[in-house]
This record gives structure tokens, C-alpha cells and sequence, in this order.
């Protein structure tokens, strides 16, 4: 009634020793890290570019640049520059984005017990936390 697989399984060709390469977890997870702290990057930009010129934004995208570059091995971050300013319900929507992203950033600093990263994405999620509340209201 059912046909037999006649090829091996993905799983058993990784067993024999495929040719696909291999990351271990810490490098999966400092991948991810850098995924998110980018990210976070990019928003803490968009928001220097349409907001007062604030230090402590200056500031954090410096230090989050720095630990991008750390996780990626002295490569520095790509960094756009945005020039476009928007009104200012999209600055509350950016600081919305910017707190997931810094909770994203420390669930997996936690997890591969990269302290300074954890405490860089505690401080942005607080920043952002009360910046949004502050430009909702």
C-alpha cells in the first residue's frame, strides 16, 4: 500500500558526515545576537534621525555597535543613514519596535551568558519603555 523511501534520510547523510557545514551552539547563538542587536541598531537610528539630537541615543548606538562588531569579530555594522522625519506617532511605533527587539536581544544574551550584552539590551529596553510612554502621552 505504501511505497519505501529509497533514499536515506537527511538526519542519517549528517550522521555520515555531510558536507554542510556546522555551527556549534555558542555560534548559532552569537549569530543570533547580532541579528538582533542590528536590528535594534538600525531603529536606534531611524529614531537619532527623526528625533532631537539626544546623547544617550548617540550613545547606545555606539555601544550597540561595538558589541555587533565584537560578536562578528572586529566587522563592523552596516548603518543607513536615514534622513526621512515622520510624524510623531511613528516615533512611538519605533520605540515600541526597539523594546521588542532589545527583549529579543536579551533573552539570547541571557542564554549564552553574554553579560554585557544582557545588561546593554536591559538598559534599551528600559530607555525605550519609558521613552514610548512619554512620547504617547
Amino acid at each position: 500500500m505504501y511505497e519505501p523511501i529509497r533514499t536515506k534520510s537527511v538526519h542519517t547523510v549528517a550522521a555520515d558526515g555531510g558536507t554542510f557545514p556546522h555551527r556549534s551552539r555558542e555560534e548559532e547563538l552569537d549569530i543570533q545576537l547580532a541579528g538582533h542587536l542590528s536590528a535594534l541598531l538600525a531603529v536606534t537610528d531611524e529614531l537619532r534621525a527623526i528625533g532631537p539630537d539626544d546623547q544617550e541615543l548617540a550613545a547606545a548606538a555606539d555601544e550597540l555597535a561595538g558589541q555587533i562588531a565584537r560578536l562578528r569579530g572586529g566587522h563592523a555594522p552596516v548603518r543607513a543613514a536615514v534622513t526621512a522625519a515622520g510624524p510623531e506617532q511613528d516615533r512611538a511605533a519605533l520605540h515600541q519596535r526597539a523594546h521588542a527587539l532589545a527583549g529579543r536581544a536579551l533573552v539570547v544574551a541571557a542564554s549564552r551568558a553574554d553579560t554585557a550584552a544582557a545588561i546593554l539590551a536591559a538598559r534599551r529596553m528600559e530607555y525605550h519603555s519609558g521613552a514610548e510612554r512619554l512620547v504617547s502621552a
